[in-house]
């Protein structure tokens, strides 16, 4: 069964990034991705990528955030 820890911090977003893990994104609480890994991140932003050229940002303020471990 997977593990879902919720990536609220700067902190968590670095860890998530270094490791690779996949993560969800929900907003309005319904599931818009999963599987995918953080590229990079900003205060206000986050950039999943899904495939070689499929990048999607996020806003960190709209969305919630969870590691899939």
């Amino acid at each position: 069964m997977p593990i879902n820890r919720p990536l609220i911090t700067d902190h968590d977003f670095q860890e998530a990034m270094e490791r690779q893990l996949p993560v969800r994104v929900f907003q309005n609480d319904h599931l818009i991705n999963s599987g995918a890994t953080v590229v990079r991140f900003t205060d206000t932003d986050v950039v999943i990528q899904s495939r070689v050229s499929d990048l999607t940002y996020y806003s960190r303020r709209d969305c919630e955030f969870f590691e899939v471990r």
